[in-house]
């Protein structure tokens, strides 16, 4: 790894762990947005750093181009909500989970780092559609065969669930309607046999 693209791995954590901590300790929810949107940006850089560039833009277009933009229209939808003032004993647990959360990074970094070590070389394809594509048809077929059918099951499976309610809360509502015109029918002619 040459010093630049080191610098840049660094600039792409740092970015990414500000943006996690801003997601997490943001009081309101748009700029929660915003900073898990410089979140995943930092990720797809490290993606890029370490030559894998389909889940760099899978990154991108996936979690930046729609899981934000949905919790950003979600957020729009609902409106702001109302602030709630700052509790001092929140205060106290968000600095000593802060620094817990600094010490225990810096163990595991500590820990896992050996200076002396060589960097190991990436098979080709590494990181690549081809690559990526061969893996999976090849190596983890099974798992990914299963992951596949278990989405389809789901999927299938919240459809039924919704138009199950659907129809159940149509078939309410046709009865309340008959319900409500059998009452006003009864009130109406109430009406008339008391004027006559």
């Amino acid at each position: 790894m040459s010093d630049a693209s080191f610098v840049l791995f660094l600039m792409c954590s740092v970015s990414a762990l500000a943006g996690a901590l801003g997601t997490v300790a943001s009081r309101r929810p748009l700029r929660g947005a915003v900073s898990l949107l410089v979140m995943i940006i930092a990720l797809a850089g490290l993606y890029l750093t370490l030559a894998a560039e389909l889940l760099a833009a899978i990154q991108l277009l996936v979690y930046a181009g729609a899981v934000v933009v949905l919790f950003v229209f979600v957020i729009m939808l609902i409106g702001p909500a109302a602030e709630t003032p700052p509790n001092p004993r929140g205060i106290m647990v968000r600095i000593l989970s802060f620094v817990g959360m600094g010490m225990f990074t810096a163990t595991v970094s500590f820990s896992l780092v050996d200076v002396s070590a060589q960097w190991v070389r990436r098979p080709d394809g590494f990181g690549t559609v081809e690559g990526v594509g061969s893996s999976l048809y090849t190596q983890a077929l099974v798992p990914f065969e299963i992951i596949s059918i278990t989405l389809t099951v789901a999927i299938v499976g919240a459809v039924a669930v919704a138009r199950s309610k659907t129809a159940r809360e149509l078939a309410e509502a046709r009865e309340r309607a008959a319900a409500m015109k059998a009452e006003a029918e009864a009130a109406k002619a109430a009406k008339a046999a008391k004027a006559a």
